[in-house]
Parts: structure tokens; sequence; C-alpha cells
């Protein structure tokens, strides 16, 4: 073999291997350029139920972060202090992967419908939901029905002022009456946006506070009872 053979070999060698690595890079560039638009493509609208659900769900997030805090300055008790910390803690990472979700969808955070007028959607299965406000007809009327129910489980402006100023006993039976009924009304929100979807994000979550707020529940109960005898 001549020197110059020898030379050249390697350098197309080098070449050949060059473009077989750009060839790949550029099929990985397309591959994920595609799942990326593909994605954006499915984002929910402003008017979905996964857009209404992040958004009535962070405020209703929000508020069980509230009354824990609240209820940790009012009590010494470690099972209430341990709860109150364990449900303000993971309410609001959820809350703020829901934030994320709209900004991430393009979407702006306050709503431009009055709240839960997500639920007047029908379900995936095409009946008219458990419990919901909605009819077979899908009139005008339902559906303002269902957009001016109030959101389920929420405390009044009077409950937390009550909460606030009660004294320790009353501060824990109260938190606990409080947050069972918010607990409930949590589960009744993620059971009706997974019966309007099927976005991953969004149904991950919903199962993930179902299952979550349905032992805590089981859990108040039993501390509530120990305490109203």
């Amino acid at each position: 073999m001549t020197d110059s053979v020898r030379a050249t070999a390697p350098s197309r060698w080098r070449l050949t291997a060059a473009a077989a690595i750009a060839s790949l890079l550029v099929l990985c560039i397309g591959l994920v350029g595609g799942w990326l638009l593909a994605e954006r493509a499915s984002d929910p609208a402003s008017s979905s139920a996964e857009a209404g659900f992040a958004r009535d769900m962070q405020q209703h997030h929000n508020q069980a972060v509230e009354m824990a805090l609240i209820v940790r300055d009012r009590s010494d008790d470690p099972e209430i202090r341990s709860l109150a910390y364990d449900i303000a803690t993971s309410q609001a990472q959820q809350s703020g992967q829901m934030y994320a979700w709209l900004n991430d969808w393009g979407l702006p955070q306050a709503s431009p419908t009055p709240a839960m007028s997500w639920m007047s959607e029908p379900p995936l299965d095409g009946s008219a939901g458990a419990g919901h406000a909605h009819d077979q007809t899908g009139s005008a009327e339902s559906a303002l029905n269902a957009a001016s129910r109030p959101m389920p489980g929420m405390a009044s402006t009077a409950d937390l002022d009550r909460l606030r100023t009660a004294d320790e006993a009353g501060a824990e039976v109260l938190f606990l009456t409080l947050m069972l009924a918010h607990h409930r009304g949590g589960v009744e929100m993620a059971d009706g946006v997974l019966e309007r979807s099927e976005h991953p994000l969004v149904s991950t979550l919903a199962r993930a506070i179902v299952f979550a707020q349905s032992g805590e529940i089981d859990y108040m109960e039993r501390l509530l009872a120990d305490r109203t005898g």
C-alpha cells in the first residue's frame, strides 16, 4: 500500500463516520421536534376542562394550605401539626404544578369564566355525570347553572375567622370539620376532571389527589371522633 493510500484511508473513514453521526443527529432533532410539535398541538384550550380544573384546584388547594398553617399556630397536638404540615406541603407543591401547566400551555392564570364552569362539560363517556349540574339537552340554562355552582368544600371567610380565633381544642375540631368538607370537595373536583379529560398530566395528578385525600379523610374522621367522642 502506498503512502498516499495509507493517508487517505483514515480520512475517508473519518468523513464517513462524521456523515453518519450528522445524519443521526438530524434524525434525532427531527423526532424531538416532531414530538414537541405534537405535544404543543394537543395543549388544552383556555375553556377546556383541564384549564378550568387547574385554575379552580389551585384556588382550592391554596385555601387548604391557609387553613393548615392557621391550625399549626393554634395547636400543639403532634397529630394535628403533622397532618397540617403534610397538607400544606403537598397541596402547595401540587398548586405549583398546576400553575406551571397553565404557563406551559400559554394560558392565563385568571379564569375567563366563572369558577366550576368546566363541570358543565359532558363527561367523555357521554353520560350526564354523577352529581353534576348537566342535563342531556346540553342547554344554555344547564351550563349556566353549572357555572354558578360554588366550588365544593370551600370554607367561608367567617369559617376562617373562627379558626383564627378559636382556642386550641376548638381550633382542632373546627379545622378537622372544615378540612373534611374541603377534601371531599377536592375529591369531587378530581373525579370530575377524570370524567372529562385523558390528558396524562391532568389525569395523573387528579388520581393522586383522589388517592391521597381519600386516605386523609379516613384519618381525619378518626381524629375528629377522638375529639368529639
